[in-house]
């Protein structure tokens, strides 16, 4: 026991989990547990601000706040609203249409977004009144917003793909292409999902307007609906890399804001830095902190210690994938995608190897893991935005979200026993 209390190991894992237990944010408790690790044991603290600053000054991270910008220019403009009403007018009054509709919405804003919680913020505002007026239960309304855009970070662009490309060395452009199909196949497991709930509870869409009405729909959701063509017609065309694409993105939010719809005023646009700018500060501090604490638990020998222990229960490859499937809920319960990439990934980076799993592939698995995350208590931060929108408890929004979870647990089991469905689409444009 005394061997284990001196064993900096041990107090890298109990000093992350510690805090989390008592609720400290997540960045602190990665960042306060490796500074005080690494001071104690004389692991050179000198080189932590390095390795601080180090951790973020990479150029495809700067993907990350442009395409955060690019989705706060784009709800705030206008292109959320124009969307959502384009796709209620398609879906009319079939059952559950509303429900259908907001999936496809999600969806589709993922291609823009790239940030679940950020997507819920977007189209939430719009949708759970919307919902809620036409007699849907509030309940049920936000968690299918919440459930929903966990999409964004399937579909690309993806942030969580952006992270997981930096710290595996795998290429942005062809995850993002990977990411497609699978995307789609979560999309439908939760439309079923929905329309089996609304079916139940006699829930229907809104009658669908004239001809006239849904040509005027389609005409001012035009420039919205061109958006993910820009940004990934861009990427697979080889015009511009994904953090390139971010910047377009960016001005291309401008251009409609300011020509097009113009609704972009100087309120609007400290509105939208203001939102940028906190949002950016967020993740990019987890990535720092995380950064650091996945470079101690490689010095320390955590890393090779845990993998061991995996590989140590069995060789059979579709036992440990089914263990590292159940870590990584249960994880998503607790940390953000972007921690649970830098904490996990370099752990189970050398298991890749080992079964010679795809890394396209295991990043799009974990991908739609960390999805589920977003929306499954404690943590569950899309829950906790859907939630403060609607006005509702995480509790109350909690229970309508169980069909869909569950609906999304069988996507994730689709693709992990499939691999061929993610990396479909990346073979087929020659990436692969």
């Amino acid at each position: 026991m005394e061997s284990l209390i001196r064993e900096p190991a041990f107090w890298t894992i109990v000093l992350f989990i510690l805090p989390l237990l008592l609720r400290v944010p997540i960045a602190v408790a990665l960042g306060m547990g490796t500074i005080f690790v690494v001071w104690n044991w004389n692991m050179g603290y000198q080189m932590l601000s390095y390795s601080f600053f180090a951790g973020i000054a990479k150029f495809p991270l700067l993907a990350i706040p442009f395409f955060i910008l690019a989705g706060v220019i784009m709800e705030k403009v206008g292109i959320a609203e124009r969307i959502i009403n384009l796709i209620k007018q398609l879906v009319g009054d079939m059952t559950g249409g509303l429900a259908v509709a907001t999936v496809i919405v999600a969806a589709f804003w993922g291609a823009v977004s790239g940030s679940g919680p950020a997507t819920v913020a977007a189209l939430g505002l719009i949708l759970i009144p919307g919902m809620a007026e036409a007699g849907y239960d509030k309940a049920f309304a936000a968690a299918t917003v919440s459930v929903a855009s966990g999409l964004a970070i399937i579909i690309p662009p993806s942030i969580s793909f952006i992270v997981y490309g930096d710290i595996m060395q795998q290429s942005v452009g062809t995850l993002f292409a990977a990411g497609v199909i699978p995307g789609i196949v979560v999309a439908c497991c939760l439309c079923v999902a929905v329309y089996l709930v609304s079916r139940k509870r006699g829930y229907r869409g809104e009658p669908r307007g004239s001809a006239s009405v849904v040509l005027k729909s389609l005409r001012d959701a035009f420039w919205g609906l061109f958006t993910p063509v820009i940004i990934l017609g861009g990427i697979y065309g080889g015009v511009f890399t994904p953090t390139e694409a971010a910047a377009v993105a960016v001005f291309y939010g401008l251009f409609v804001g300011v020509f097009i719809y113009r609704t972009l005023t100087f309120r609007v646009l400290y509105e939208i830095l203001a939102e940028t700018v906190a949002g950016t500060s967020v993740v990019m501090i987890v990535v720092t902190c995380a950064g650091l604490y996945s470079w101690l638990g490689a010095t320390v020998g955590l890393i090779d210690k845990v993998a061991a222990v995996l590989l140590g229960i069995s060789e059979n490859p579709a036992v440990i994938l089914l263990m590292i499937n159940i870590i990584l809920l249960f994880a998503g319960m607790l940390l953000d995608a972007i921690s649970i990439a830098y904490v996990f990934l370099p752990i189970l980076a050398p298991i890749i190897v080992i079964f010679g799993w795809d890394p396209i592939w295991f990043g799009v698995m974990m991908t739609i893991n960390m999805a589920i995350g977003q929306v499954t208590p404690p943590v569950a931060v899309n829950l906790f935005v859907g939630a403060r929108i609607s006005g509702l408890t995480m509790e109350q929004i909690s229970r309508p979200a169980v069909p869909m979870l569950i609906a999304s647990v069988i996507a994730l089991v689709i693709i992990t026993a499939f691999p061929g469905i993610t990396l479909f689409l990346p073979r087929l444009m020659g990436m692969m």
